[in-house]
């Protein structure tokens, strides 16, 4: 018999469960799943925004949107076009409900367990495919996956259960290949977000200033030390860059972020004689509350104008 037998709604940027459907199968086979359920989790950020992993009599599939990935097993023979109709309802239920902002401070696990509720109603009208009402949605979903066929990943891809063995890098079209890493989108700017960059760009603005103020005095005072000069101007670099790691997604982000912060504060500890205690807590704040939010503003598993 083919149908729908569990769905999840995971955090894409640390796999974080959010909800989840109540599962009273406890056989061997499903608690197999369960653990490629949990593997794929960790990886959602590495993989494209619509999968297939086909585990012998049962297949898992996930689509992936703003930050958070929507994901379900079915029997193997449970029609595919049906699964990723499936996902697009608990998508887009899920986009109405809650906003980004809860979703992407969530700590808890299961902290939106009542969406459980909606998971259930929507998996036994998915079951029961002959009072299925969203028929017409068919035709536009098995014309989207002809054209944009979901990445098989095979069992050879499954490392260790701590999780996947790598996976070669390519430009995603639907072909099977995954999006370069330089070109992944991140999650969308949120509030604190645009503070932190508007005050990194203040940061960097006072720095440079105060870099040509000494250039200044340097050239009227020869006894000025030039070591100003270079503090105040790597302070602007590093709050620029800071600018530039919240925009644009590249390798090894966080922990260019924390560099860049211990440079910030390695600059303001030079310029000690310079600065008060406020504007020392001040530059140094900005530059702690930006690192956050590279931190916090991860990539998201696909586009927004995915509309599966």
């Amino acid at each position: 018999m083919s149908m729908i037998l569990s769905a999840s709604v995971v955090r894409v940027r640390d796999g974080l469960p959010l909800s989840a459907s109540t599962d009273y199968d406890q056989s061997t086979g499903m608690q197999e799943c369960r653990k490629y359920f949990k593997m794929l989790s960790k990886k959602l950020s590495q993989l494209p925004d619509r999968c297939t992993l086909k585990t012998g009599q049962y297949n898992i599939n996930f689509i992936s949107s703003l930050g958070v990935s929507y994901m379900m097993l079915c029997t193997e023979n449970y029609p595919s076009v049906l699964a990723f109709c499936f996902l697009d309802e608990l998508q887009k239920e899920f986009i109405t409900t809650y906003n980004m902002m809860k979703t992407n401070t969530a700590i808890r696990p299961y902290c939106f367990i009542e969406f459980d509720n909606f998971i259930q109603r929507t998996k036994q009208r998915y079951n029961n495919t002959r009072s299925l009402s969203t028929k017409m949605n068919l035709a536009d979903m098995q014309t989207e996956i002809k054209l944009r066929p979901p990445y098989q990943i095979s069992m050879s891809e499954l490392g260790s259960a701590n999780g996947f063995s790598h996976i070669p890098v390519g430009e995603y079209k639907g072909t099977g290949k995954i999006s370069a890493a330089p070109h992944q989108r991140l999650e969308p700017v949120t509030l604190p977000g645009i503070v932190s960059f508007v005050l990194s760009l203040l940061c960097g603005a006072l720095n440079l200033i105060r870099g040509f103020h000494a250039i200044e005095s340097l050239l009227q005072n020869e006894g000025e030390d030039f070591s100003y000069v270079i503090a105040f101007f790597l302070g602007t670099a590093a709050c620029l860059y800071q600018c530039y790691l919240f925009v644009y997604y590249t390798g090894w982000r966080n922990a260019k972020s924390f560099l860049t912060f211990g440079l910030i504060c390695l600059c303001n500890m030079y310029l000690y004689e310079l600065r008060n205690l406020w504007q020392l807590f001040f530059h140094v704040t900005v530059g702690a509350f930006s690192t956050l939010q590279i931190r916090l503003r991860q990539p998201q598993g696909k586009s927004p104008d995915y509309n599966v």
